[in-house]
């Protein structure tokens, strides 16, 4: 029988072009943006990349989180190219376009938030965590946001200070956004326990910032950077009802989990809890930017 044989090394890698486009790269392009893997990508067919050498991997990236039907998808491609050849912008706020709007109404459909539902569109998925926290302080009228240890939600100001991990994403970057309070996540491996991660939050409410000051509490059910880590239900439902009493907005950031990575369209339908905002972006549009906000009305 014969075997089918995916991976193909041309040469030693990194080969001679990706070295030569890389000492380019040195030169002209800031540093923070370091590369992982020294080679350059020419093509991506399904789940697998070749570089400019001719070297074929199966990528296991997927565009961290971005790619959930695969590199040049000709369903995906089609339909890139069918709109690009309509136009390509006009600023929906200046002149609106019914895509959008059908777009809106299949994710509110989607989307196990209490309806009826309403749904907007941004650039990343950064960008989709700051007008979820907007939309949750315009509501309530309050400032303060609790965001958890471990949690992971964008690089711009605001998203940055919710984000917990130190290096390599915050030092040296602050001062950071005011009224962001951070509380442990559960971790049924290491701990702490649900229990015990609901009642440093119920005691932050005492110690840090009073609950009628907090506008929203933002969650990942499952923590992408900070490990791979699964929120226990007992958890994410307990959560739930602390806003319910304290009439706070629950976020749930699925910018990593959504679009069926988890097994369901939305990792939190794994919990039979009602988040209030979804944030959205990734495989929503297959690497290209496109985000989005949907909750409810």
């Amino acid at each position: 029988m014969a075997m089918t044989r995916t991976i193909e090394l041309r040469t030693e890698i990194p080969g001679p072009r990706s070295r030569e486009i890389l000492e380019r790269k040195e030169r002209v392009v800031a540093d923070p943006l370091s590369v992982f893997l020294p080679v350059v990508v020419a093509e991506g067919r399904g789940a697998t990349l070749t570089d400019v050498d001719g070297n074929t991997f199966i990528d296991f990236t997927g565009g961290v989180g971005c790619l959930n039907v695969g590199h040049s998808n000709p369903q995906v491609v089609a339909a890139a190219q069918e709109q690009l050849s309509r136009f390509s912008h006009t600023d929906f706020t200046i002149v609106p376009y019914e895509v959008y709007i059908s777009l809106a109404e299949r994710l509110c459909e989607l989307a196990p938030v209490p309806k009826p539902a309403k749904a907007a569109f941004f650039n990343a998925g950064a960008e989709a965590v700051e007008n979820a926290i907007k939309f949750a302080r315009i509501h309530t009228g309050r400032p303060g946001v609790v965001a958890f240890e471990g949690g992971f939600h964008g690089r711009t100001l605001l998203a940055l200070s919710l984000t917990s991990k130190t290096h390599p994403y915050k030092a040296g970057l602050g001062p950071f956004a005011p009224e962001v309070y951070r509380v442990p996540f559960p971790n049924e491996y290491r701990g702490p326990s649900a229990a015990e991660a609901l009642e440093a939050l119920e005691r932050a409410f005492v110690t840090q910032v009073a609950a009628e000051n907090i506008a929203a509490i933002v969650l990942e059910p499952v923590q992408g950077e900070g490990g791979f880590v699964v929120a226990p239900t007992e958890f994410v439902r307990g959560v739930r009802e602390i806003c319910d009493e304290h009439g706070i907005v629950l976020v749930v950031d699925e910018v990593q989990t959504g679009f069926a990575r988890t097994g369901r369209m939305w990792a939190i339908e794994h919990y039979g809890v009602e988040p209030d905002l979804i944030t959205v972006a990734k495989s929503i549009a297959a690497g290209l930017p496109l985000s989005g906000v949907i909750g409810r009305a």
